[in-house]
């Protein structure tokens, strides 16, 4: 509905495939699942040009990420260089291949996963390609109500026959004009711009002992997507206006990739999570 990118970080196992192909068929859209490996190119991603011989001339080969629905799983797993291919993509929602611009089907949703318990054999996902992603969501495992719910549906054979799209892709995209008609005052977005701006002059207003573990504040990014995606979570709740609690419901999702933390909160145990909730505290509701 907002247009944004979401980072799924969890331990494998907990249908993150499952999730996002899922989410393609209920619309009608297209799905590809690229699996990240040390040795995947960039061209794997985005694409290549072939030589024809049979008609002396290059053809162009459009790379999976030419999909509404792209899954990125263990994008940590790819290198810096094949990382960065998805930059453009993400950003400009098009890929450039032998100097020609292609455009990527709308909607465009990028899923990329990571695991957080495996570093051997991985590449961190740099700052600037982080700040891309709207969402970060960490998933849990589930409690035991739910795995035996997963239990009796595979008994069952749920995931063995899809179901039917619910919407088709044009609905999505009257979903994303609606929702970008949202509207948002002047006191909501002030409150946005306050909540970032506390993040990167976190000495000043969430206590030294917190603060001193920011090395790293969030970006304008920040703000845009908060806005974005306060909308969302407002025609979701069927108002036409966005309320303080949208904001704040969204807080750990946008900031938690966001705000950098130094050495020292990794050695103490402190999370995002905690300097977060500090900075809520510190910034008065409208």
């Amino acid at each position: 509905m907002s247009g944004g990118h979401v980072l799924l970080e969890s331990v494998p196992g907990l249908a993150k495939t499952t999730a996002a192909q899922t989410l393609a068929q209920s619309v009608r859209g297209s799905f590809s699942r690229i699996q990240c490996t040390p040795d995947l190119l960039p061209s794997d991603i985005v694409g290549t040009q072939i030589y024809d011989a049979a008609e002396h001339r290059f053809s162009t080969q459009l790379g999976p990420v030419h999909a509404n629905f792209v899954l990125l799983d263990e994008i940590n797993r790819s290198s810096a260089k094949t990382q960065s291919a998805m930059l453009e993509a993400m950003q400009e929602r098009q890929t450039t291949i032998g100097g020609t611009l292609y455009p990527l089907p709308d909607p465009f949703l990028v899923i990329a996963t990571q695991n957080p318990i495996e570093q051997e054999g991985t590449y961190v996902l740099p700052e600037a390609q982080l700040d891309r992603f709207m969402l970060k969501d960490v998933l849990e495992y589930p409690n035991p109500a739910e795995e035996a719910e997963i239990l009796r549906r595979i008994d069952e054979g749920v995931f063995e026959h899809g179901e039917p799209a619910a919407v088709g892709l044009q609905d999505v995209t009257r979903l994303q004009e609606l929702t970008s008609r949202v509207y948002v005052d002047k006191a909501i977005t002030e409150y946005i711009v306050g909540l970032v701006y506390v993040t990167r002059h976190a000495g000043e207003y969430i206590g030294p002992e917190l603060a001193r573990l920011v090395e790293v504040g969030a970006s304008p990014r920040a703000s845009i997507n908060f806005a974005k995606g306060a909308r969302a979570v407002a025609l979701l709740q069927g108002r036409d206006h966005v309320v303080p609690e949208d904001v704040r419901r969204l807080a750990h999702r946008i900031l938690r990739h966001r705000i950098i933390l130094g050495f020292e909160a990794d050695a103490t145990g402190v999370r995002v999570e905690q300097i977060i909730d500090a900075v809520l505290g510190a910034v008065r509701t409208p």
